[in-house]
């Protein structure tokens, strides 16, 4: 992509209604866009990181034995009532039609996916099934000053799986513990496995926590294991649940997923059964395992930044190099080798963004650059010749490299 027809230009200032660093760095670089407070329009640099993330998401999810669906975010007052929830879901977004019907705007799908399986499942042949989407969810949250941590419109990755008792239950929320690790890894985010109150959900549920200073949670860790407890039940238990340490640090903390067995409320509410081997009646047992794909964009930028700007890991990032040409039109040398790397680079099938622009000085492409925070670095000029100056973003050092070298050297990482 030419930088000279990017849709967005970069801010020198960040916007003073803003009080998290994502929201600042993110809105400073033109990947998003500040509609209201909680709502944000994904640009094209934002919307190329959001689809990374949550393709990423989804090739994890798809191995775990995922199948892929899409619910609506239009929901029946009618389902809410039969949980009960119509009244006491306090985040909950409810509209009303010009007929006077009564809707909500999904901040979750148990009153969709429940019904739903009514239609499909009714053998124990029929179970287990693992059904998973990515979609915007809305919640009319109180309080939005952590930018994409805590917004009212949404990206979300929810899986529900469905079994006939709870041991099988129980095995693949052990096989999900890992998938989720296995994306936390894939997108170079550290994450701790937190112990917490699975509330009116479940007897139990964990979460995972990105350790910054940016949370809003609190969670105490155990060094020795790598686990942790979340605040809310470090009364009951104050002493790691694996090793039985009791001297565990206290840290504040972005959850960016969570898992839980579902208890039989929902299944129950929607008469959610099927008939064993022996035509015996059993309500269907369940798993949920959310991740807010939006979210991990923000904590990303929380966890990878400097005073220069974002520092994107390669996984996610929207481009794997930034080219820039600080040639004149007159410099025939490095124009040449500009243009013929632009090929090279498109060939290998390595992602460009080429830095064109004739009316930027040195100084605003390097700060730009550096603000937008893609990996590496490329610069092509007179000084260079016939060889480019590499850096990358989250080192000090700067390189020349041959074309051959540079080729070798970006496809090795």
């Amino acid at each position: 992509m030419l930088q000279s027809e990017l849709f967005t230009k970069t801010k020198r200032e960040a916007p003073k209604d803003e009080e998290a660093i994502n929201a600042r760095l993110l809105i400073r670089a033109g990947f998003v866009d500040k509609l209201m407070a909680g709502v944000y329009t994904f640009l094209p640099l934002g919307l190329r990181v959001l689809k990374k993330i949550e393709n990423i998401v989804r090739e994890e999810m798809d191995k775990a034995g995922g199948q892929e669906i899409l619910m609506p975010a239009l929901q029946p007052k009618e389902n809410w009532e039969v949980t009960g929830r119509w009244k006491s879901f306090d985040a909950l977004f409810k509209l009303k039609t010009r007929s006077g019907a009564d809707y909500a705007l999904g901040p979750t799908h148990e009153e969709t996916i429940y019904p739903l399986l009514k239609h499909y499942v009714s053998s124990y042949k029929d179970l287990p099934t693992y059904l998973y989407q990515i979609q915007t969810k809305f919640r009319d949250e109180p309080r939005v000053k952590s930018g994409l941590l805590r917004s009212r419109e949404f990206r979300m990755k929810d899986l529900y799986s469905f079994h006939t008792d709870d041991k099988d239950r129980d095995k693949y929320y052990e096989t999900m513990k890992g998938v989720y690790f296995n994306v936390f890894k894939r997108i170079k985010l550290d994450v701790i496995k937190t112990e917490a109150s699975g509330g009116t959900f479940s007897q139990r549920s964990h979460e995972f926590q990105v350790i910054s200073e940016a949370g809003e949670d609190v969670i105490y860790i155990c060094k020795r294991c790598q686990i942790a407890v979340n605040e809310e039940i470090i009364e009951e238990q104050n002493v790691c649940p694996q090793c039985g340490n009791d001297n565990l640090e206290k840290e504040k903390a972005i959850e960016v997923g969570n898992i839980f067995p579902l208890k039989e409320k929902y299944a129950r509410d929607f008469r959610l059964t099927f008939k064993d081997k022996n035509s015996k009646e059993s309500l269907v047992s369940v798993g949920c395992y959310g991740l807010g794909t939006s979210r991990l964009m923000g904590a990303i930028v929380e966890v990878y930044h400097d005073e220069k700007g974002i520092i994107w890991p390669e996984p996610v990032a929207p481009f794997a190099v930034h080219l820039i040409n600080l040639s004149d039109k007159q410099q025939a040398t490095s124009n040449k080798l500009y243009n013929t790397l632009q090929k090279t680079l498109q060939k290998a099938g390595i992602e460009v963004l080429y830095d064109d622009r004739e009316s930027a000085s040195v100084g605003e492409k390097f700060a730009e650059a550096d603000l937008i925070g893609i990996p590496y670095r490329l610069v092509v000029s007179e000084k260079t010749g016939n060889k480019i100056e590499i850096k990358r973003r989250d080192e000090k050092k700067v390189k020349l490299v041959s074309e051959k070298e540079l080729i070798r050297l970006l496809k090795l990482t």
